[in-house]
């Protein structure tokens, strides 16, 4: 591997590219890339999934767009313990809180995300330096038809909430594959929404997650732990 970053061109190079990837420590691929690397992720929480984009050549960034718009790829890392289990949710995209009427789950951002996504493990307990973190064998997954529907039912029940003006009473237990969370970078961050009663409120920005409950059975089932 070299430090130039050649944009993929076509998904079976995309993921090529990260299968030449795997078993090499987070460090030894930052020094590749001439990155710093932090002595631990408080403060640069987004610093591997920043990392592997860096190196896999995504254009997309922070836009609402896949990360490989031209191929039609989402980018995911997943933070897995020892037992290849995944430590935390995996951030989708924001949530829509305001001017929701005719969205459909055909058209959503959060199918157009997990229409089909690259996943990369990471191998490391929390404790453990990100340097020292492991790149795990990569999968390339398009949500099957139970998956599909999981995903849809728990997105229109959510997204219901959310318009008849009860986004603050929906909790992390919402959902059996996707949830709802508040994503900001501190508590103090508001935005409008709906309200109760039809008139705007502020509250914390939300983002769609998928749990680790159905990332872990996805992870199972295709690598057969």
């Amino acid at each position: 591997m070299n430090n130039l970053i050649l944009r993929p061109e076509s998904v079976s190079q995309l993921l090529e590219h990260a299968q030449e990837l795997a078993g090499l420590p987070l460090a030894a691929l930052a020094h590749n890339l001439n990155q710093p690397v932090p002595d631990n992720l408080r403060r640069d929480k987004g610093w591997i999934g920043q990392l592997l984009e860096l190196s896999l050549g995504a254009s997309a960034g922070s836009k609402p767009e896949q990360d490989f718009p031209e191929l039609g790829v989402e980018l995911k890392t997943i933070p897995l313990d020892a037992a290849a289990r995944p430590l935390e949710t995996t951030f989708v995209c924001v949530a829509p809180l305001l001017n929701i009427a005719g969205l459909s789950w055909e058209t959503s951002n959060v199918r157009n995300k997990l229409s089909r996504v690259l996943w990369i493990p990471v191998i490391g307990e929390r404790d453990m330096p990100p340097g020292e973190r492991l790149i795990g064998q990569p999968l390339l997954w398009t949500p099957n038809e139970e998956e599909e529907w999981l995903l849809r039912q728990d997105w229109e029940e959510i997204m219901e909430l959310i318009s008849l003006g009860r986004v603050q009473e929906i909790t992390a237990r919402h959902g059996q594959a996707l949830q709802l969370r508040p994503k900001a970078a501190n508590g103090r961050a508001l935005t409008d929404a709906i309200g109760p009663d039809g008139n705007y409120i502020q509250t914390r920005p939300r983002g769609f997650y998928l749990k680790t409950s159905f990332t872990a059975a996805l992870l199972a089932r295709h690598f057969m732990l």
